[in-house]
């Protein structure tokens, strides 16, 4: 199996991580002295803004990041000039560690639409397509790990700006320093350490779409100068005088209720009137059970072709664990749940002890529930049908060559999946092909 590999530069990871990581599929590397990893993880801790650039290039990756102390706010802002693409505050955090991994590596696949099997799904992607239509601001919220930015990049794709650019940045576990100079960018001196011009995350975005993930844990500070921009559709950069116009899609999310927050005084009334144009709600995986098998046959499908593996498949029982767990960790934790899997998996059939899920409040799985595995299997069956179908295009005799069944039968499968609430003609449409 092809594994991504990782650097990590006196990170002083502890034993666990190092442990999960394994099981996730990565080779770790501790100082390799040659070679180009996946990812470097490079300690600037010990470093002075003099010695950055040094370090990085010593340590090369195809992704870098910089592990910093909290308080090496100058230090941060200097690292990203240098081209590093995030940094992970130190003590490195397990969370934000996999929720690093999982971003970077879907920078480098294929961008796919969204599985949506539940009714829920199915009624949010048409909301979200619908949305698409317009240029009205979205707020997403939902828990961690379900899917926020997959949808924000689904309405950036289906929009007049899907050619221009889509940039996202997590508002989260950044000082309000760096957040806004990375929001905002810098003029030359604008502080100490800020040795070029450097454009802000609007301007990038300029002509596309702008992302601000975990919107509600931003600093009130930079909540009023946010608003401003919002208003005003233009951006100073720190230190600047000069009023860049902004032509720009802005896109918000969070886990937070935010109403609840401008009650308590931790967000701004103004603002998030200001950003509750469009809102859509993502629900936790568990409230839309009929995406859990659609969505892990998704992920093994995705995971096999990157690892060059043939056939795997899951088991019965396997299937049966995968609808009665209760997934908190929402959908990230069912991508990560699969990524295991293939790694610890002994043959061709995916069997429930490789799963590695232990859940104290998981539900018996029933033959007579309404998610029962019959109702997965066929939900399963219909979203193999729809990827098969947009990757020949629409055509219809291809896709039945492909899935190895007559066009005749094809064509009764779409009726089937109609029947079910599918809008395959919508699908059909979206690809170039009226029904």
């Amino acid at each position: 199996m092809n594994r991504s590999s990782l650097r990590f530069v006196d990170s002083s990871l502890p034993e666990a991580s190092l442990a999960k990581l394994t099981l996730q599929g990565f080779n770790l590397w501790q100082d390799p002295d040659s070679s180009r990893p996946w990812l470097s993880l490079v300690n600037l801790s010990e470093c002075d803004n003099t010695e950055v650039d040094r370090r990085l290039r010593q340590f090369p990756g195809k992704h870098q990041v910089a592990l910093l102390n909290p308080e090496q706010t100058e230090l941060a802002s200097i690292a990203m000039q240098s081209g590093i693409q995030d940094y992970l505050l130190l003590p490195i955090d397990d969370e934000q560690l996999s929720s690093l991994l999982h971003r970077l590596r879907r920078i480098e696949l294929p961008e796919n639409d969204l599985v949506s099997a539940a009714r829920e799904s199915r009624q949010l992607l048409m909301l979200a397509h619908r949305a698409a239509m317009t240029e009205a601001t979205v707020l997403l919220t939902g828990e961690s790990g379900t899917g926020k930015e997959p949808i924000a990049r689904y309405i950036h794709r289906h929009s007049n700006r899907a050619k221009q650019p889509f940039v996202a940045i997590n508002c989260a576990a950044i000082p309000e320093s760096i957040l806004e100079s990375l929001l905002f960018g810098h003029v030359k001196g604008a502080f100490t350490g800020a040795m070029n011009e450097q454009p802000g995350k609007f301007e990038m975005a300029n002509g596309g779409t702008l992302l601000l993930d975990e919107i509600g844990e931003m600093p009130l500070l930079l909540q009023a100068k946010l608003l401003r921009v919002l208003q005003e559709r233009e951006v100073e950069r720190l230190g600047g005088h000069k009023s860049i116009p902004l032509n720009i899609r802005v896109i918000a999310a969070t886990n937070k209720d935010l109403r609840s927050a401008v009650q308590n005084g931790q967000f701004r009334e103004d603002l998030f009137y200001r950003l509750d144009v469009l809102p859509l709600k993502i629900l936790p995986l568990r409230q839309r059970r009929e995406d859990i098998l659609p969505l892990a046959e998704h992920f093994l499908q995705k995971y096999k072709m990157l690892a060059g593996e043939q056939s795997c498949y899951f088991s019965d029982q396997a299937k049966n664990l995968l609808l009665s767990h209760n997934w908190p960790g929402n959908v990230r934790e069912l991508e990560n749940t699969i990524q295991r899997a293939l790694v610890m998996r002994r043959g061709q059939a995916l069997q429930a002890a490789e799963l590695g899920l232990v859940d104290q409040d998981a539900q018996p799985y029933s033959e007579q529930s309404e998610l029962g595995l019959k109702a997965s299997k066929r939900r399963a069956e219909f979203q193999y049908i729809i990827d098969t179908l947009k990757q020949h295009n629409g055509h219809r005799n291809q896709t039945a060559s492909a899935l190895g069944m007559t066009t005749r039968a094809l064509r009764y499968k779409l009726v089937q999946m109609r029947e079910e609430g599918i809008d395959i003609d919508q699908i059909l449409a979206e690809i170039g092909h009226a029904a």
